[in-house]
C-alpha cells in the first residue's frame, strides 16, 4: 500500500474514532466541535479557541463550560474533537494544494 493511501486510511480511522467512538459527550456535540459549528455558548468560545486561537485558552474558558454543565470528561473529548477537526481541515487543504501543484508541474 502506498504511503499516501496508508496516511489517508489512518486519517479516516482517526476521524471516525473521534466522531463515532465510545464517549461521554453526545456524538452530535462531538461532530459540532469537530466542525467548530452550531455549539451553544460558552462551549462555542472554548471550542473556537481550541480550533483557531489555542494560545488564548484560559482556565476561565473551561470553568465557564463546566458551570454550564459539561463534565471534565466531556470537555476533554470535545477539545480533542475540535483539535482533530481543525487538523483535518488543514490536512485536506494541504493535500488539495499539493495535488494542484503536482498537476501544474505535470503540464
Amino acid at each position: 500500500m502506498a504511503t499516501e493511501d496508508r496516511n489517508r486510511t489512518a486519517h479516516r480511522t482517526l476521524v471516525d474514532r473521534v466522531l463515532n467512538g465510545t464517549g461521554t459527550a453526545p456524538k452530535e456535540l462531538r461532530a459540532d466541535a469537530f466542525h467548530n459549528a452550531d455549539l451553544p455558548p460558552p462551549l462555542r468560545d472554548l471550542i473556537d479557541k481550541v480550533a483557531t486561537r489555542p494560545t488564548q485558552i484560559t482556565d476561565a474558558d473551561f470553568a465557564a463550560a463546566e458551570a454550564a454543565g459539561y463534565s471534565q470528561d466531556q470537555l476533554f473529548e470535545l477539545v480533542i474533537c475540535a483539535a482533530v477537526g481543525q487538523s483535518a481541515r488543514l490536512y485536506e487543504a494541504g493535500s488539495a494544494a499539493l495535488a494542484e501543484a503536482t498537476a501544474k508541474e505535470a503540464h
